[in-house]
């Protein structure tokens, strides 16, 4: 097991782009089934496996590309080398003020395209929730991925913490209009 560990700790630092994309298709597919199975519970009969699909393409081609190569630009760019605690303060608020709202967007956005849907309905209806669900969870993260995880492993850390995240995301695209008020379902209303 250890061997693995370090083959993909080999990949993630050598081809740290193709590394993303492949952790990032993985765990993407899975927060989708833990959607479906975990808290549809719609049975295995019931999967809908081109939502699985749709999220695995979505994690590989777009988001762990995308991540790898953000995380590239903050760690080149947003240096402060006397001052760490402005340096990381930087980064989390680029990530959740620049990075964050593009991403949902791009996501609400890639899996209506896929799914044949309205984008600008999808968008109008999930965006601005997601965000502001977004942002109790994701700086807390990002700040401990800064400040504690080595610039090869940060893919990981989020792709990790994004599989209960991409359970939600999931959950949030396939729920019906009727079925959301004020970023929140009927059943939570």
């Amino acid at each position: 097991m250890a061997s693995v560990f370090r083959a993909y700790q080999k990949l993630l630092t050598k081809r740290p782009i193709f590394g993303g994309a492949v952790t990032s298709a993985a765990l993407f597919g899975l927060g989708d089934v833990i959607s479906q199975q975990g808290i549809e519970r719609k049975g295995i009969k019931d999967h809908n496996f081109a939502a699985t699909a749709r999220m695995t393409i979505y994690g590989g081609c777009v988001f762990g590309p995308a991540a790898v190569g953000w995380y590239k630009v903050l760690e080149k760019f947003v240096v402060f080398k006397k001052h760490s605690n402005l340096q990381t303060a930087a980064r989390v608020a680029l990530d959740q003020l620049v990075f964050a709202p593009i991403g949902i967007g791009a996501f609400f956005s890639a899996m209506t395209v896929m799914e044949g849907g309205d984008v600008k309905h999808k968008l109008d209806n999930n965006w601005w929730n997601a965000l502001k669900a977004n942002w109790n969870i994701w700086p807390a993260v990002q700040l401990v991925n800064f400040t504690f995880v080595p610039f090869s492993l940060r893919i990981v850390v989020v792709n990790v913490i994004s599989v209960g995240w991409n359970s939600y995301l999931a959950y949030l695209n396939t729920k019906k209009e009727d079925d959301v008020v004020d970023g929140s379902s009927k059943e939570e209303a």
